[in-house]
């Protein structure tokens, strides 16, 4: 009976505050079939979103905590831009010091958050972007040469992966300053670091749940000790070549250790205020355990975002070979006015190839939702509702973006969506692929460039068209969590154009 009491502690909340909710299971609650890896996070917040069609919030529950599912765009505005001084912690990391690696631009809140992200931004400027270009392009013609190579045996190549090996080597350079050519190397080290961050093995998703079920008992227990180990080596190794001083080069480590150099970073808090309520000031040490967890975060979201991105993009080209020949048409034309030259201003001009892989992030975003955790006591004015401060948000993008109340016939995939005379501006926070507001992916530009030169290079060579074992959808990993992994790969025959 005390088991059951203490596991159905907090089950009353939403009943309490007269939000709609399924009926939770003691301990695990409405997010039970996530934990016995029946359906991923996405799959679940999918699922409720359109049980509830007359909602404007669906309530929930991830173990014992509550949790609040946001199914209308202004209340999103809300959270994501309005009152982001409530919003503004995403809650997954709250034993900071035990998973360092978890010290990272994504997963930080309060002050470490902010205080890295007004540093780093600068790294993602339109002319830094325009500077590395050139790995970018060199990347994208080795993309070109192994997808020769394994054409030419007639085999179905599996798109996910080898989009995934271009976007290791693109951030083994832009990143680490290293040529880790896993297009090329199967034994690639970068390659081998990147599987085993996502080749999530049943004790990884246990111990994942335990410590959302229970943060204090479970605290000491690591998520990513076997990658800690050898990202922290890594990044060891790269500093000492460099003997850990910046050196001019044009690299995100390099960009890191000129910040160091400069001693603490401070700033403006927005966790504690002076008593006339003026911000006090904040600082941050940027330590190399640090470094090497925002080397960390840019790999993890350059190496599976983004080539779970280009390889959906891939995937439904080759389902719809018209939309596929108009792509191919435009990348054409806009090559053969740079000399057939792959460079910063074809891309830029590459309006429709824009336009398809955009809507291939509609259909399928690679974060299948956005989390955020109420930082102060909040009232939803429309609503009459308040929630406590720890409340976890739910903005479910899949959901949302395949809504036939904003998207007509979702499950058409139709690029001409994001013509701008097609948009429609009063579905601004409907379609959030990298979020919104000041929490927004600071790499959008740097992942829209990467995966749109991969795309055109690929596109200007080889015509893609579905393999005979391709599923017609996606089938998304159960144990996945803000990710979506795509079991068994995307795989597609890949043809030389004529």
């Amino acid at each position: 009976m005390f088991l059951y009491l203490y596991g159905t502690r907090s089950f009353n909340y939403w009943k309490n505050k007269r939000v709609k909710y399924d009926n939770p299971i003691p301990f695990l609650g409405t997010n039970a079939r996530n934990y016995m890896i029946q359906l991923s996070t996405t799959q679940i917040s999918d699922e409720m979103y359109r049980k509830y069609p007359t909602e404007r919030v669906v309530g929930c529950f991830y173990g014992m905590q509550p949790g609040l599912i946001i199914r209308d765009p202004e209340l999103v505005r809300h959270i994501l831009t309005t009152d982001f001084s409530s919003f503004y912690s995403r809650g997954l990391n709250s034993h900071q010091q035990i998973e360092p690696l978890l010290r990272n631009l994504f997963f930080a809140d309060g002050d470490l958050w902010r205080l890295l992200r007004k540093h780093m931004t600068p790294a993602f400027t339109n002319v830094k972007l325009k500077a590395i270009f050139p790995l970018i392009e060199l990347r994208a013609e080795q993309l070109r040469i192994r997808i020769l190579k394994d054409s030419t045996k007639c085999l179905a190549i599996d798109a996910r992966d080898i989009m995934a090996r271009y976007t290791t080597d693109f951030i083994g350079s832009c990143v680490f300053g290293l040529e880790s050519d896993s297009l090329h190397d199967e034994n690639s080290a970068f390659r081998k670091l990147g599987a085993t961050i996502f080749n999530i093995s049943a004790k990884d998703a246990i111990v994942m749940y335990l410590k959302q079920m229970f943060p204090r008992t479970f605290k000491k227990f690591k998520i990513l000790g076997r990658v800690e180990k050898e990202m922290l080596a890594l990044v060891d190794e790269v500093l000492r070549q460099r003997n850990y001083k910046s050196k001019g080069r044009n690299d995100f480590l390099d960009l890191m250790l000129e910040c160091k150099e400069k001693g603490l970073i401070t700033g403006d808090s927005i966790e504690f205020m002076n008593q006339d309520g003026s911000p006090q000031k904040a600082t941050v040490d940027l330590t190399y355990s640090l470094i090497a967890a925002q080397v960390f975060v840019f790999f993890v979201a350059g190496f599976e975002t983004t080539s779970s991105s280009t390889s959906i993009t891939l995937h439904e080209l080759a389902h719809h070979p018209k939309v596929q020949k108009k792509v191919q048409e435009e990348i054409d034309k806009v090559l053969k006015k740079y000399n057939n030259k792959l460079c910063y201003e074809a891309i830029k001009e590459m309006t429709y190839l824009e336009w398809t892989f955009k809507e291939g992030m509609r259909m399928f975003p690679s974060l299948g939702y956005l989390i955020r955790q109420c930082t102060e006591r909040y009232t939803f004015k429309d609503l009459d509702l308040t929630i406590d401060k720890g409340v976890k948000i739910i903005i479910p993008l899949q959901a949302m973006q395949n809504d036939p109340k904003y998207f007509d016939n979702p499950s058409e995939f139709r690029p001409e969506r994001f013509d701008p005379k097609n948009i429609d501006n009063s579905n601004k926070f409907v379609y959030l692929p990298f979020g919104a507001g000041q929490r927004a992916c600071i790499g959008e530009r740097m992942a829209l460039l990467q995966s749109l030169a991969g795309l055109a290079a690929v596109l200007s060579r080889f015509s893609v068209h579905p393999a005979p074992e391709a599923p017609r959808k996606p089938v998304v990993d159960p144990r996945s969590n803000l990710v979506q992994v795509v079991r068994k790969g995307l795989p597609l025959i890949f043809t030389v154009r004529k």
